[in-house]
């Protein structure tokens, strides 16, 4: 039996990158998913791969930081299939004022950071999945339970150059993720995070309206060599974005009908098990 036979999810940030990959994963698991992006065109393209591999999906073009819109999306889910089984608060944004300088961005002193970028960030990865959780409760309590997602970082748990609301909100998310877990789970209620290390869309970093990559930035990269990636775990194919869509699908399935409050590092290939200082085996001078 796929793993979320009869489930209705909601993905927003569905559009490109995890969510689009993550909303083909989930249809072909079964579920009947409610496409949200910010940008409609995105959204619909979205649901014509779904369809196209023999999934049910609908598009809704809606902002996650506009509380209508995310009560029109939950709104969605129910009029066209009955109930809501899994919430996943995907969409975000990185500060363009604020994108390390070897991802393409100017260096920026923190004294310059622009304080509407700041708004921004938070308003978009911070207040956007509080208002999806906020709008999932009741038709998740009326289902007798389900589960929220919300996609974190490995930016909340470690140092990242020249994005510092970027962090601070995905830290703001893993907060939210244990007091929503401990609060939510009285009726049923899980509330879980991923936090992508690898693996991740380069759309992220790319204006609005350009063109979905569909792959990870290693994979567009070139030609993967194992010997020279500083990923502790040495496989022989770069990691993806269907890496990352896996872990969430574990987590929004019954498979991890005990699992809550959790923020999982996905995609990570023991990254962050390193220490601050380098060794001789880390060099290839072992």
């Amino acid at each position: 039996m796929a793993r979320l036979e009869n489930k209705v999810a909601i993905i927003t940030g569905a559009g490109s990158g995890l969510g689009r990959q993550s909303s083909q994963l989930f249809a072909a698991e079964g579920a009947k998913v409610v496409v949200m992006d910010v940008d409609g065109d995105r959204a619909d393209a979205t649901v014509k791969l779904v369809s196209e591999q023999g999934g049910t999906a609908v598009a809704v073009q809606a902002d996650t930081t506009v509380e209508a819109d995310v009560e029109r999306t939950v709104r969605t889910a129910l009029d066209e299939f009955g109930k809501l089984d899994i919430m996943w608060a995907n969409a975000g944004i990185v500060s363009r004022g604020g994108v390390p300088s070897v991802m393409g961005g100017e260096h920026l002193e923190f004294e310059d950071f622009p304080i509407e970028d700041w708004h921004k960030v938070i308003d978009t990865n911070l207040t956007g999945p509080f208002l999806c959780a906020k709008h999932a409760v009741k038709p998740l309590r009326e289902n007798g339970g389900g589960t929220i997602l919300i996609t974190s970082s490995a930016a909340s748990m470690v140092a990242y150059h020249q994005i510092p609301s970027y962090s601070a909100s995905k830290a703001g998310v893993n907060g939210m993720v244990r007091g929503l877990a401990l609060d939510l789970g009285k009726w049923g209620i899980r509330v879980n995070a991923i936090a992508p290390t690898h693996g991740m869309s380069p759309n992220f970093l790319m204006e609005a309206g350009a063109p979905v990559v569909g792959q990870s930035y290693e994979e567009v990269a070139g030609p993967w060599d194992k010997s020279v990636t500083p990923i502790p775990l040495k496989l022989d194919r770069p990691p993806s974005l269907l890496d990352n869509a896996k872990v969430a699908l574990w987590l929004v399935s019954d498979d991890a009908g005990y699992t809550s409050g959790q923020v999982i590092s996905s995609g990570d290939g023991g990254t962050m098990g390193r220490v601050a200082i380098w060794f001789p085996e880390d060099l290839g001078q072992a």
